[in-house]
């Protein structure tokens, strides 16, 4: 295993709560955009983002969606108890099915006031979704794990057929970060998502993308720029902190990828390939590991699934190259008929990490001392500070709604 010692006291910088964004701006695509390439760093609009990236560039995206996963219930004696879904757990743990199942669905959640909802207590909630009124009822099945149990009828039908995710978007509020210091408003359903969101299951958005408007998207396909969609499922431990000073001891959170045929095509021909946002760059990166995994016979059947420092147990010598990696998934996906493969990713990507798949990355500015920051460190070094000392010295707006930033590495 490579030799990786990295200190969380390394990545604090001081973020002022004053630089937090707490909202969007009225324009996606008016953000500020800091350009950092070879070193040295300029500035602009998002607009201009295709004048800084030459023809070469294949753009990645997370087509994602934020699901309304904070709900609310109110016992008898006038407690409310929070409930933010998590991840399904049962009939089916692929976020995609779990959204689309009927009657009663399992997920981990965690629970606001959890002391005060006692087992076998049943809470509901009266909805009317399409105009049809529905019971929504959840119930403890599994303290320990966090596990709600939810089921749901229709009043007016003996027989309910409503999806999962129909019944969340009528009971639920959108799942702003706790930064915002702030409760979620009606500008959040639309603004907390990106324009090109399609694939619900996130309960937190992919932000980088926030700033894309349908016309930025339509001028760079007139201009003849790949543009691919691929998927994860943002998970809430993206916010989770780091309470290790050893970053190889933190608890990485798991997130569902969803790794389409085309997208392994894609990124085959291409000859520069750019993240839009952290969460697109590591499903990217997480596709080539499991490109190694596949080569040296070490992928369980149909299972992606990559651990947090599963990159570093290999010298970079005894690695396949980026194409050779992306054709043994290629081959694999041929061979087995399959269309897409759905796996999870716990990649920790930090300073000593050697970047196989992504040559650039758009993203937001990121809270210090965060998984993120040190994910930005391994990109372009030591540069991270001055970028962002640049940042904060030129008013960017930092976290999920502010400012943007193109980070190009050679």
């Amino acid at each position: 295993m490579k030799e990786i010692d990295v200190k969380l006291e390394d990545y604090q910088y001081l973020l002022p709560q004053g630089k937090i964004a707490a909202y969007p701006l009225k324009e996606r695509d008016s953000a500020k955009l800091l350009v950092y390439k070879n070193g040295e760093i300029s500035h602009d609009t998002f607009k201009h983002l295709g004048s800084f990236l030459d023809k070469n560039y294949s753009l990645f995206f997370n087509n994602t969606k934020v699901l309304p996963a904070r709900m609310h219930f109110r016992k008898d004696t006038g407690a409310i108890i929070e409930v933010f879904l998590l991840h399904p757990e049962q009939p089916t743990r692929i976020v995609q099915e779990a959204m689309l199942v009927k009657n009663d669905a399992v997920w981990a959640c965690t629970i606001g006031n959890l002391k005060r909802w006692k087992d076998g207590q049943v809470l509901s909630r009266q909805l009317v979704v399409d105009g049809k009124e529905v019971e929504l009822h959840v119930q403890i099945v599994n303290r320990d794990k966090r596990w709600v149990k939810f089921s749901w009828n229709q009043t007016d039908s003996a027989s309910g057929d409503l999806n999962f995710v129909d019944v969340v978007e009528a009971a639920g509020n959108t799942p702003l970060p706790p930064y915002l210091n702030r409760a979620a408003e009606d500008i959040d359903e639309t603004e907390y998502q990106t324009v090109y969101g399609k694939k619900e299951g996130a309960v937190a958005a992919p932000t980088a993308g926030l700033h894309f408007t349908d016309n930025m998207l339509e001028t760079f396909k007139t201009e003849g720029r790949l543009l691919d969609e691929l998927t994860l499922h943002v998970g809430a431990g993206t916010f989770q902190p780091v309470k290790v000073n050893n970053i190889k001891e933190h608890e990485m959170h798991c997130e569902q990828i969803v790794v389409y045929k085309y997208n392994i095509e894609n990124l085959l021909q291409s000859k520069k390939i750019l993240a839009v946002g952290t969460t697109s760059m590591r499903t990217m990166e997480s596709i080539y590991w499991y490109g190694v995994q596949l080569i040296k016979g070490e992928a369980e059947e149909q299972n992606l699934f990559i651990k947090k420092l599963y990159p570093y147990l290999y010298d970079d010598a005894e690695l396949p190259s980026r194409k050779e990696s992306l054709q043994a998934v290629l081959d694999y996906m041929e061979v087995n008929l399959l269309e897409e493969i759905t796996g999870e990713t716990e990649i920790l990507i930090m300073p000593g990490y050697d970047f196989k798949i992504c040559d650039a990355l758009i993203t937001n500015f990121h809270l210090p001392e965060s998984t993120l920051i040190l994910l930005i460190a391994a990109f372009i070094g030591e540069d991270w500070r001055k970028v962002y000392d640049i940042a904060l010295k030129e008013d960017y707006r930092f976290l999920s709604y502010g400012d943007g930033s193109l980070l190009i590495r050679h």
